[in-house]
């Protein structure tokens, strides 16, 4: 039986945010406090290309700071691929727990189709 799925997620699992950082080559996540335009922020680090500051992730709350100052200090884009990698990681891993198969399409309009089967 086939299902389609949208997922909203908030980014709590550190390994799918190392996981989505190594697939888009970003340096792995870092704890820390960052310093942002607007202020402090502390979670995890990540440095996304082009981003004059980084986008800081708070694990316990799901929250993502980040100051792009509406594009002109970094792409949404690539906060976007972030975050959309993010949510396909923590997808596998969690299939993967309960001992399924999970294969991936990349679609034309940037979306990404997962398939999840019971069993291996």
């Amino acid at each position: 039986m086939s299902h389609v799925v949208a997922i909203r997620t908030k980014a709590q699992d550190p390994s799918a945010i190392a996981a989505a950082c190594a697939r888009l080559n970003l340096a792995p996540p870092a704890q820390g406090t960052a310093e942002l335009f607007s202020g402090k922020a502390t979670g995890l680090i990540v440095q996304l290309p082009g981003w004059q500051y980084p986008v800081v992730i708070e694990t316990e709350s799901g929250v993502v700071h980040y100051d792009n100052f509406g594009g002109a200090w970094g792409s949404q884009r690539e906060l976007d691929r972030l975050l959309q990698f993010y949510a396909i990681e923590k997808c596998r891993l969690e299939a993967r727990k309960q001992g399924h198969h999970v294969t991936e399409t990349a679609l034309e309009d940037g979306s990404v189709k997962l398939q999840i089967v019971e069993g291996l």
